[in-house]
């Protein structure tokens, strides 16, 4: 895979948001989950600009992307998608490998995040435990994993 990682721009909004629906819709979602999904997990321009955000392309297309926040509870992974065309196919590993160098890089020591039930063994393949559940914003009565990865 030649690839490379490179910092989002304001202009990448519009796909990166077409990349988080289809890869959240690649679940088999209804209509209903997906325009809740639209409403709470569209990425801004702001967004972008204020928060670390990275593209992983290969050639010209756009392969996935990653987004870290800073809470009140520590770093935390915000979005973390592949464009479903490329699931399966090694993309999300390269794209995890970047991430944790990233964080190595900005002394950044753990980090959690928040998934969906079916893409939590891809999370606990890259090294990540679950430490509990949350309550889904999208589905009341939804609780869905927590995970934390720990840098070593």
């Amino acid at each position: 895979m030649m690839c490379h990682i490179r910092a989002a721009r304001k202009h990448d909004v519009d796909e990166l948001n077409r990349i988080a629906c289809e890869s959240e819709a690649y679940w088999g979602y209804d209509e209903k989950f997906m325009e809740r999904f639209k409403e709470v997990y569209r990425i801004t321009e702001d967004f972008i600009c204020s928060n670390p955000t990275f593209i992983l392309v290969e050639g010209s297309h756009v392969i996935g992307f990653y987004a870290l926040i800073e809470t009140h509870e520590g770093t935390e992974l915000e979005y973390f998608y592949i464009d479903p065309r490329f699931i399966g196919k090694g993309y999300g590993k390269k794209m995890w490998e970047r991430l944790i160098d990233y964080c190595r890089e900005a002394g950044v020591k753990s980090f959690s995040l928040v998934t969906s039930p079916q893409a939590k063994g891809f999370y606990e393949r890259m090294g990540a435990v679950v430490v509990g559940e949350v309550e889904s914003l999208l589905r009341e009565g939804r609780r869905i994993p927590r995970l934390r990865y720990e840098i070593t």
